[in-house]
């Protein structure tokens, strides 16, 4: 393991948190998006569709955005509809949808229709 030019960690020192946050989230919000191959012109057909790992990674998104969203300011309502675009992509993707409240990070957020 390398370590990191003291520089670099200074940087991030002076990152303010919500900035920290918000850019973690933007990041599971795209891979997410990835994952439901909502990034090909056919989901459907995607070859980077992978339902399990979108779901793993939505509900870490639901949990970092409801864990944070005291902190979150004027971030806090983009955020939160992204991730519910993504959790009714998820069900509306799903062979088989998951029960109200079952869904990707449902368990944090409360069930999305």
């Amino acid at each position: 393991m390398t370590e990191q030019p003291e520089g670099d960690v200074r940087e991030l020192a002076d990152i303010p948190a919500v900035e920290v946050i918000s850019r973690a989230a933007v990041m599971l919000m795209s891979s997410a998006a990835e994952k439901l191959g909502l990034a090909d012109d056919d989901p459907d057909t995607s070859p980077r569709r992978d339902m399990d790992e979108a779901r793993r990674v939505i509900t870490a998104l639901a949990g970092l955005i409801t864990s944070s969203v005291e902190y979150l300011g004027p971030h806090a309502g983009p955020l939160r509809e992204g991730l519910q675009s993504l959790q009714k992509a998820f069900r509306e993707s799903s062979a088989v949808p998951d029960a109200p409240g079952a869904g990707p990070g449902e368990k944090y957020t409360g069930p999305v229709h």
